[in-house]
């Protein structure tokens, strides 16, 4: 199976200059964990709910903060024509639960999570890269 087979598309993007209140207000409207941030057109970072309580609030930054302040400017990222078998493993090597997905123009197209991989014939296979995932510490510590 491919990404683009099984991949969310409905994806909200977020600005570097959009402050962590209104990036907030925009996860909790779409029950989701993670935003892309992109500017002129192109991704520049993801920011997560996570991000933003061990990166802002418990460095003392405000709701008024920028998302360019706390967002992971190291971007992962997968094609929609990858095989979905090859991206979950990626994902368990890297410590990802989620990882935006690029078309061959490299412009973003949606986001697959484990979640979407979870109820198909991957499940096996997301249930391997969810261990690998929950490993302590890695490249991605918040502390970092």
């Amino acid at each position: 199976m491919k990404v683009g087979d099984c991949m969310t598309r409905d994806v909200r993007l977020a600005s570097p200059n959009e402050t962590l209140r209104e990036a907030a207000r925009a996860m909790a409207d779409l029950d989701a964990g993670v935003l892309p941030v992109s500017e002129n057109d192109r991704l520049v970072g993801m920011i997560t709910d996570r991000d933003m309580a061990i990166r802002a609030i418990a460095e003392g930054l405000g709701p008024d903060a920028r998302v360019s302040d706390v967002m992971s400017k190291e971007i992962r990222y997968c094609f929609e024509d990858d095989d979905a078998d090859d991206v979950l493993e990626n994902m368990g090597e890297q410590q990802l639960r989620r990882m935006p997905v690029l078309n061959a123009n490299k412009r973003l197209v949606g986001i697959i999570s484990l979640g979407d991989l979870a109820g198909r014939e991957e499940a096996r296979l997301a249930g391997e890269a969810l261990s690998e995932i929950s490993r302590p510490g890695g490249a991605h510590s918040q502390t970092h």
